[in-house]
Protein backbone atom coordinates (compact mmCIF):
# COMPACT_ATOMS: atom_id res chain seq x y z
CA UNK A 1 0.00 0.00 0.00
CA UNK A 2 1.26 3.21 -0.89
CA UNK A 3 1.51 6.21 2.03
CA UNK A 4 -0.42 9.36 1.57
CA UNK A 5 2.91 11.38 2.43
CA UNK A 6 4.74 9.39 -0.28
CA UNK A 7 1.89 10.05 -2.65
CA UNK A 8 1.74 13.84 -1.55
CA UNK A 9 5.51 14.26 -1.66
CA UNK A 10 5.76 13.10 -5.21
CA UNK A 11 2.84 15.75 -6.09
CA UNK A 12 4.51 18.67 -4.34
CA UNK A 13 8.49 17.27 -6.42
CA UNK A 14 6.48 17.36 -9.99
CA UNK A 15 5.04 20.48 -9.06
CA UNK A 16 8.15 22.23 -8.13
CA UNK A 17 9.77 20.76 -11.20
CA UNK A 18 7.02 22.59 -13.29
CA UNK A 19 7.10 25.92 -11.56
CA UNK A 20 10.88 25.44 -12.52
CA UNK A 21 10.36 25.26 -16.24
CA UNK A 22 11.18 28.46 -18.10
CA UNK A 23 10.27 29.50 -21.47
CA UNK A 24 11.73 31.86 -23.34
CA UNK A 25 10.07 33.58 -26.60
CA UNK A 26 11.48 35.97 -28.64
CA UNK A 27 9.23 39.52 -30.17
CA UNK A 28 8.18 38.59 -33.36
CA UNK A 29 9.00 40.98 -36.63
CA UNK A 30 6.87 44.02 -35.27
CA UNK A 31 7.96 46.05 -31.71
CA UNK A 32 5.71 45.07 -29.06
CA UNK A 33 4.13 47.41 -26.58
CA UNK A 34 4.56 46.25 -22.86
CA UNK A 35 2.00 47.28 -20.61
CA UNK A 36 2.14 47.15 -16.58
CA UNK A 37 -1.41 45.61 -16.78
CA UNK A 38 -2.71 42.60 -19.36
CA UNK A 39 -5.11 45.48 -21.49
CA UNK A 40 -4.86 47.62 -23.79
CA UNK A 41 -6.55 50.32 -21.20
CA UNK A 42 -3.44 49.48 -18.97
CA UNK A 43 -0.55 52.22 -18.81
CA UNK A 44 2.21 51.59 -21.10
CA UNK A 45 6.24 50.77 -20.04
CA UNK A 46 7.91 50.44 -23.11
CA UNK A 47 8.03 49.16 -26.93
CA UNK A 48 10.34 45.86 -27.20
CA UNK A 49 11.78 46.04 -30.46
CA UNK A 50 11.67 43.03 -32.86
CA UNK A 51 13.56 39.66 -31.96
CA UNK A 52 14.05 41.04 -28.20
CA UNK A 53 13.61 37.82 -25.84
CA UNK A 54 11.86 38.00 -23.23
CA UNK A 55 11.07 35.09 -20.67
CA UNK A 56 6.93 34.15 -20.41
CA UNK A 57 6.02 34.26 -16.73
CA UNK A 58 2.48 33.63 -17.13
CA UNK A 59 -0.24 33.25 -19.63
CA UNK A 60 -3.64 34.75 -19.41
CA UNK A 61 -6.21 34.63 -21.76
CA UNK A 62 -4.26 36.25 -25.16
CA UNK A 63 -1.86 38.03 -22.96
CA UNK A 64 1.37 36.84 -21.93
CA UNK A 65 3.41 38.42 -18.42
CA UNK A 66 7.16 38.33 -19.45
CA UNK A 67 10.49 39.05 -18.01
CA UNK A 68 13.19 41.01 -19.66
CA UNK A 69 17.30 40.50 -19.88
CA UNK A 70 17.28 43.88 -16.61
CA UNK A 71 14.40 41.61 -15.02
CA UNK A 72 11.60 44.16 -15.28
CA UNK A 73 8.02 42.32 -15.37
CA UNK A 74 5.75 43.65 -18.04
CA UNK A 75 2.48 42.32 -20.49
CA UNK A 76 2.14 41.94 -23.55
CA UNK A 77 -0.23 40.69 -26.33
CA UNK A 78 0.30 36.65 -26.73
CA UNK A 79 0.39 37.58 -30.43
CA UNK A 80 3.37 39.91 -31.15
CA UNK A 81 5.83 37.21 -29.59
CA UNK A 82 7.07 34.42 -31.63
CA UNK A 83 8.46 30.93 -30.84
CA UNK A 84 11.47 31.51 -32.54
CA UNK A 85 14.59 31.65 -29.93
CA UNK A 86 16.86 34.53 -29.62
CA UNK A 87 19.85 35.63 -26.82
CA UNK A 88 21.10 38.83 -25.76
CA UNK A 89 24.77 39.42 -24.76
CA UNK A 90 24.90 40.23 -20.91
CA UNK A 91 28.79 40.97 -20.65
CA UNK A 92 31.03 43.01 -22.53
CA UNK A 93 33.23 41.41 -25.48
CA UNK A 94 32.06 38.13 -25.29
CA UNK A 95 33.51 36.10 -27.95
CA UNK A 96 32.02 33.89 -30.45
CA UNK A 97 34.45 31.34 -31.07
CA UNK A 98 34.08 28.59 -34.19
CA UNK A 99 34.09 25.80 -31.72
CA UNK A 100 32.81 25.49 -27.94
CA UNK A 101 36.45 25.35 -26.78
CA UNK A 102 38.01 28.61 -25.08
CA UNK A 103 41.65 27.90 -27.04
CA UNK A 104 39.86 28.40 -30.64
CA UNK A 105 40.47 31.78 -31.71
CA UNK A 106 37.28 33.97 -31.69
CA UNK A 107 35.49 34.71 -35.20
CA UNK A 108 33.81 37.99 -33.46
CA UNK A 109 33.43 40.17 -30.49
CA UNK A 110 30.08 40.94 -29.18
CA UNK A 111 29.16 43.86 -27.35
CA UNK A 112 26.47 43.90 -24.02
CA UNK A 113 22.93 44.30 -25.86
CA UNK A 114 23.91 42.64 -28.81
CA UNK A 115 21.22 40.17 -29.75
CA UNK A 116 22.00 36.47 -31.73
CA UNK A 117 19.67 33.76 -32.67
CA UNK A 118 19.82 30.71 -30.75
CA UNK A 119 20.91 28.36 -33.13
CA UNK A 120 20.70 25.12 -31.63
CA UNK A 121 18.04 24.83 -29.12
CA UNK A 122 20.69 22.47 -27.12
CA UNK A 123 22.30 24.50 -24.41
CA UNK A 124 25.36 23.26 -22.35
CA UNK A 125 28.33 25.31 -21.07
CA UNK A 126 28.36 27.00 -24.15
CA UNK A 127 25.95 28.22 -26.60
CA UNK A 128 25.61 27.78 -30.60
CA UNK A 129 24.53 31.11 -32.01
CA UNK A 130 24.32 32.97 -35.43
CA UNK A 131 24.78 36.94 -35.55
CA UNK A 132 22.63 38.71 -37.89
CA UNK A 133 26.07 39.15 -40.47
CA UNK A 134 26.09 35.24 -40.77
CA UNK A 135 28.92 34.50 -38.46
CA UNK A 136 28.18 31.52 -36.78
CA UNK A 137 29.53 30.17 -33.46
CA UNK A 138 29.34 29.41 -30.07
CA UNK A 139 29.42 31.55 -27.06
CA UNK A 140 29.28 30.93 -23.31
CA UNK A 141 26.26 30.19 -21.78
CA UNK A 142 27.07 32.76 -19.06
CA UNK A 143 27.40 35.80 -21.73
CA UNK A 144 24.33 35.48 -23.03
CA UNK A 145 20.36 35.94 -21.33
CA UNK A 146 17.54 33.72 -22.61
CA UNK A 147 17.69 30.78 -22.50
Amino acid sequence: MTSPRLIASALLLLASAYAHAVDFKSVGPAPAILYDAPSLKGSKLYVAPPGMPVEVVLGYGDWVKVRDASGEIAWTEANLLSAKRNVVVRNADAKIRPTPDDNAVPLMMADKGVLLELADPHVSAWVKVRHKDGIIGYIKAVDVWGI
